[in-house]
């Protein structure tokens, strides 16, 4: 597969996309209807491994929770390409739905979920401005400290 323009200013950045994004259950990771890219949520995991775990603790460091973020970013990017053939065919991130496993009264969830955010603007641009929904739940599939799921739009094709 060719390295798409996106793929080298996110190697440019020092990241890389993971070589598999597989489900956990029975549910498709993409659905397209005509231009739009409906994504499942995907947690922070590496190539199946889960690599941060839940609930927030008190004591977080928000830089290391914001890469939990940035880490279901790249595990939606890998499926946006999956489905739309390159990253350089994405027209624009509408929406990101954030989820951090956090104890009741926890009030960074936004911040955390900006390592997803944040990845997409520094890749996309202004393209890469979203809509957004963060919100704190009690527990995330395989104890995942962040989960992000996303609608994106991709040049018809």
């Amino acid at each position: 597969m060719e390295i798409s323009g996106i793929e080298h200013k996110l190697q440019s950045i020092g990241l890389e996309l993971p070589t598999s994004s597989p489900s956990r259950a029975n549910f498709l990771p993409y659905k397209q209807s005509g231009s739009l890219l409906f994504l499942a949520g995907q947690i922070c995991e590496w190539n199946g491994v889960p690599q941060f775990f839940g609930p927030v603790k008190d004591d977080y460091d928000l830089t290391e929770a914001k890469k939990a973020a940035e880490m279901c970013a790249l595990n939606l990017l890998f499926n946006i390409r999956q489905a739309a053939g390159s990253l350089d065919n994405v027209v624009s991130v509408l929406r990101l739905g954030a989820f951090v496993a956090a104890p009741s009264g926890f009030p960074d969830g936004p911040k955390i979920a900006d390592g997803a955010s944040e990845l997409f603007i520094n890749l996309f641009g202004e393209s890469g401005r979203h809509a957004r929904t963060a919100v704190c739940v009690s527990s995330l599939p395989a104890n995942a400290l962040v989960e992000v799921d996303a609608i994106v739009e991709i040049k018809a094709g």
